[in-house]
């Protein structure tokens, strides 16, 4: 999107704000040719200022078109106590600009959740859940079979990381019993899980 007609260095700041302002106020009452005087005036600045902000040429000249559509609906808003025309203009294309921006990592942040939602809970997370916790139980009431001195050695070897001698130290037992009673406990455990040899 380029300006139509570019402004010759005779006209003056002063001229073309007062020129746009008037432009406006014809806008506002529907003025076709008016409304394409503001087009050739103000589509170079809408472009450059949507451009600084998207970094995108293709979305920055859907949303300096969307700008100026808005400038053609708006115009009779526009009151010149307020401001320039041009500044008004150029206020509207920056929210436009910072509302594309945020749409679009609006859309980025919600595909990023979905991703991650999609990467870390698998369907079958519940199921694998609900498999281990059945699993533990079926372990606990195996063990619970066992006499103290089995389950002990077990579990100490087991889930605490003792070697069977450390285990025989810390039940104050010979070694060699620790074995016999971790054996036997091991092949009971095998036998109440159904595990096949």
């Amino acid at each position: 999107m380029r300006p139509r007609r570019a402004l010759r260095p005779a006209e003056g700041r002063h001229s073309l704000q007062s020129g746009l302002e008037d432009l406006l106020e014809h806008v506002a009452r529907g003025d076709r040719a008016a409304f394409e005087r503001v087009y050739d005036l103000v589509a170079g600045p809408v472009y450059g200022l949507v451009l600084r902000v998207l970094r995108d040429p293709a979305q920055s000249e859907e949303v300096a078109q969307e700008v100026l559509v808005e400038v053609w609906r708006s115009a009779a808003r526009y009151e010149r106590a307020r401001g320039s025309a041009m500044a008004w203009v150029m206020t509207i294309a920056h929210r436009r600009a910072v509302d594309r921006v945020r749409a679009v990592q609006s859309a980025v942040d919600r595909e990023d959740r979905v991703a991650r939602l999609e990467v870390h809970r698998p369907f079958d997370e519940v199921a694998e859940s609900v498999g281990a916790r059945l699993e533990r139980e079926r372990l606990r009431r195996c063990l619970d079979g066992l006499t103290e001195l089995q389950r002990q050695s077990v579990t100490f070897a087991y889930y605490g990381g003792y070697s069977y001698r450390e285990v025989a130290e810390l039940l104050k037992v010979p070694l060699a019993t620790v074995k016999t009673r971790m054996r036997d406990g091991l092949i009971r455990i095998r036998d109440c899980l159904g595990v096949e040899r």
